[in-house]
């Protein structure tokens, strides 16, 4: 996997540099807030993917499950 957490704060904090660009026209502006909203989106479901994947990796560490499912183990993601 190439992208990493620290990539997605970089991305972030970008878009907020962008956002408070005070050079930018109204239209441009407005193109940055659709951008910003796009990225929040994709922002929390790669949280919120994450989050699982540790709660997994808790549950199994815990021995309340044996084995995670396939989809979820880390090995699968990484590189």
């Amino acid at each position: 996997m190439k992208n990493k957490q620290i990539d997605l704060s970089n991305h972030l904090f970008a878009q907020l540099e962008r956002l408070s660009d005070e050079s930018l026209t109204a239209d441009q502006l407005a193109m940055e807030i659709d951008r910003g909203k796009a990225i929040t989106s994709v922002a929390q479901q790669i949280i919120a993917n994450g989050k699982l994947a540790l709660e997994a990796q808790s549950l199994l560490s815990d021995g309340d499950i044996k084995k995670i499912p396939l989809f979820l183990e880390q090995s699968h993601y990484a590189s």
